[in-house]
């Protein structure tokens, strides 16, 4: 219902979903510019403090690429304004009073099981939107998993797990099914536990049973002659976030799909458990990314977890970054005192 209300308030690559001209002008802004103005759009958009934006400052100052995209290659099909104007004839509002009662905070939503509970009984909310989840301002990216993580943490969140994720995205949030007997062995087992789980589950996507196209914002294109991961060959030609109403699961979480893959994690113990204050686990890839409707590059519905592409810790200094690769967070709700 809150979903409702919220609408109506190292993956193959792919040479021919290269673009060889520009389809808007290129941004003349510098990544400092354009990190500091995202920063300030994050700050006002959820009403962070001074130590929560020097915090998060703090992170993006010490990362040598996270940004929103090479600002000297980068090219966006959709402007902000664009994005703005669209949401407002649509009547859309990616924050309600309803969310922000169980949340506690604007442009997230409860995570639950709608079949066995209320909104009120969830014990986390998810980010609306890709990181800054402001609507309209294109994802963080060039992100490292330990960088996601800290910059969750600067607005009082933290990474989600990999089950959180996928009941966000498949509008119904399920215990933990994480084997870990099999996950013993270390990051080696993650092949096996892959495997398992997703045999067990349902294929479908945040909008429906079917694949489909023109739905999410995957419908952009890649850098003429970008071939892998290189900051100065890859722009990151991403839409602004939310501005794909269609593409919103049932619990109210949209660009699940499209636009910008997501760091998550992966826990091999119950002590890796985000969502049990845990230590944290391994690296695990989410969703798709802006190219979809032309080459799908992988599979990318709610549910499946993704081979160990550039694997690893999630709080190690290397962990992988890439110009289509960033992330949301989640957000442990308060218990309720007692009277």
């Amino acid at each position: 219902m809150i979903g409702l209300l919220l609408l109506l308030a190292g993956p193959p690559q792919a040479s021919e979903v290269e673009r060889p001209a520009p389809a808007s002008p290129v941004s003349a802004e510098t990544r400092a510019q354009q990190n500091e103005a995202w920063i300030a759009a994050m700050a006002r958009a959820h009403a962070l403090s001074e130590a929560q934006v020097a915090a998060a400052r703090a992170v993006v100052e010490g990362s040598e690429f996270l940004s929103q995209g090479n600002p000297a290659i980068s090219e966006h099909p959709m402007s902000r304004g664009q994005c703005q104007t669209s949401l407002e004839a649509a009547g859309v509002r990616w924050t309600t009073p309803e969310a922000e009662a169980v949340c506690g905070r604007p442009y997230m939503v409860p995570l639950y099981d709608p079949a066995s509970q209320p909104p009120a009984d969830a014990g986390a909310c998810v980010d609306v939107m890709e990181f800054p989840d402001v609507p309209c301002e294109y994802p963080v990216v060039w992100v490292r998993a330990r960088e996601a993580q800290l910059l969750c943490q600067a607005v009082g969140k933290r990474l989600c797990d990999a089950h959180e994720w996928e009941g966000a995205c498949a509008g119904s949030l399920q215990p933990p099914d994480y084997d870990w007997t099999a996950s013993a062995a270390g990051a080696g087992a993650v092949g096996a536990l892959r495997y398992a789980h997703n045999a067990k589950q349902q294929r479908a996507w945040a909008y429906g049973p079917e694949f489909q196209t023109g739905v999410c914002a995957q419908a952009s294109y890649k850098t003429a002659g970008c071939g892998g991961g290189d900051w100065r060959g890859c722009g990151s030609n991403t839409y602004p976030t939310g501005a794909f109403p269609g593409c919103t699961s049932a619990l109210g979480v949209t660009d699940l799909h499209g636009n910008a893959a997501e760091h998550m994690n992966l826990p091999l113990s119950p002590e890796q458990l985000a969502s049990a204050g845990g230590a944290l686990g391994v690296t695990e890839m989410k969703g798709s990314w802006f190219i979809w409707d032309k080459y799908r590059a992988h599979e990318d519905w709610c549910r499946w977890r993704a081979p160990f592409w550039h694997g690893g810790s999630v709080m190690a200094g290397d962990s992988h970054r890439n110009y289509h690769l960033s992330f949301r967070c989640c957000a442990d709700v308060a218990p309720e005192e007692a009277e």
